[in-house]
């Protein structure tokens, strides 16, 4: 009977894991439910965070110096997969030549996208959250005035989601 031989065992690698932000690290501080993920390729943090705590989340850190949303979006993840709510946020302030950036994302089901309006926090979530909510169904209760912005108010569907199916044909009642 031959000996077997022991083969050396590999030492388990770490988990490269990825350090939370001065943001994040804040929020964490203060006590507000959030996850961090990786920062883009710029270095700007991301923070998903469930659509629950948005509203909260989202007047800390108005508190916290970001007074600007530059860009609302949605997002759709592919058929049948989540949707999300994506807000880019920045700090402006006097002689800021790269002022601080956030992210913040919420990950919606897609049979039920509803998530807080942002409109009371940042009124430059007005039109950008009409946009979402016409192009991708993403519904933002609180919101003063939630209509189609882009499509006709007749409809049917979300023509940016990638399930999407354009229909053959449509026609145009009362354009003129």
């Amino acid at each position: 009977m031959a000996e077997e031989e022991s083969k050396p065992v590999p030492a388990a690698k770490e988990e490269s894991l990825v350090q939370a932000g001065k943001v994040s690290q804040w929020l964490t501080e203060n006590g507000f439910d959030h996850e961090f993920l990786a920062p883009d390729k710029n270095g700007v943090e991301i923070i998903k965070v469930a659509a629950d705590f948005l509203l909260p989340t989202a007047t800390a850190l108005y508190a916290y110096g970001f007074n600007y949303l530059q860009c609302q979006g949605g997002i759709d993840l592919g058929p049948g997969q989540e949707l999300v709510s994506m807000y880019h946020l920045i700090k402006v302030g006097d002689n800021s030549d790269r002022p601080e950036e956030v992210r913040v994302k919420v990950f919606l089901p897609r049979e039920n996208p509803v998530v807080p309006s942002v409109y009371w926090i940042w009124k430059t979530a007005d039109w950008q959250e009409r946009e979402s909510y016409d192009m991708y169904g993403i519904i933002y209760e609180g919101h003063p005035n939630l209509k189609r912005i882009l499509m006709p108010e007749d409809w049917v569907g979300w023509p940016l989601r990638k399930d999407y199916i354009s229909p053959d044909f449509y026609e145009l009642q009362d354009a003129y």
